[in-house]
């Protein structure tokens, strides 16, 4: 059922006031989603619960399937434009929001519910929204099972994120560790090979086989992977150009998922 919106302040919209103040200090575990295509997979995943959804009233004709395909106990907002932007407390140009809960297991039971066969990307310290959209855009392009974050990754489903990934934060099972938690001893126990990715790698990525169960890691921009953790992990470098050693870490690690679907693939 719609339900139309002529108040900014109903109380029954209130998860999407003033989006951009709230993404800064947090929704208590819930989420905005933004734009078709995101709506779009949050509800083909169905992995967060949806809360409602706020559509501009010019985009009900052309969005009709989908708000058909919500399940029927999710209210369906609709508001004028210039109702909506006051709303939102900025130009609403994609003109349809979703609200979400998280559902996000624990570490551990992400990784003992995969296959035998399993492909994981592990993030340690990536704080930049824009980097983590991108690493599970790729993440979802090349086939990983899951995402494993540390207590230093930013939010994958802080609404940039989220756009940014094209909806793969909402569709890829990930998890985050515990503080007392370190993710080679987490990993190597579930029967993960680990594979830290470094400049300074003792291997190079066309020298990097296939295993049933893999994982990359990656970490921030600049700092890279704790030194630490390098010494336990065996380290893979990509090879470039003269002395030049620096990549993107979604750039970096589109190149590396690539090699190691296509080595999985044949394996």
């Amino acid at each position: 059922m719609i339900h139309l919106v002529e108040d900014p302040g109903d109380p029954r919209i209130e998860d999407y006031r003033a989006v951009r103040e709230r993404d800064l200090v947090g929704r208590n575990g819930r989420f905005i989603a933004e734009g078709v295509v995101v709506l779009e997979k949050l509800i083909a995943a169905g992995r967060h619960p949806i809360r409602s959804v706020l559509v501009a009233q010019k985009r009900l004709a052309p969005l009709r399937a989908l708000i058909e395909a919500l399940p029927e106990t999710v209210p369906v907002y609709a508001a004028t434009q210039s109702v909506m932007d006051e709303i939102v407390g900025f130009p609403m140009h994609r003109g349809v929001l979703a609200a979400g809960e998280r559902a996000e297991p624990a570490a551990h039971d992400l990784l003992a519910r995969l296959p035998d066969r399993a492909l994981v990307v592990g993030l340690c310290g990536i704080a930049n929204h824009d980097n983590i959209g991108g690493l599970f855009r790729n993440a979802a392009a090349f086939g990983a099972d899951a995402v494993l974050l540390d207590t230093g990754c930013c939010d994958p489903l802080y609404r940039k994120a989220i756009r940014v990934s094209v909806g793969a934060a909402l569709t890829l099972p990930f998890a985050r560790l515990r503080p007392e938690h370190d993710v080679l001893h987490t990993l190597a126990a579930a029967g993960f090979e680990v594979i830290a990715l470094s400049p300074g790698g003792t291997a190079t990525l066309d020298q990097l086989g296939a295993a049933p169960r893999q994982a990359v890691l990656l970490g921030a921009e600049g700092s890279g992977l704790p030194a630490e953790l390098l010494a336990r992990a065996r380290t893979v470098r990509i090879p470039m150009a003269g002395d030049f050693d620096s990549l993107n870490v979604a750039t970096a690690s589109g190149i590396v998922l690539h090699h190691l679907a296509a080595v999985r693939s044949r394996a």
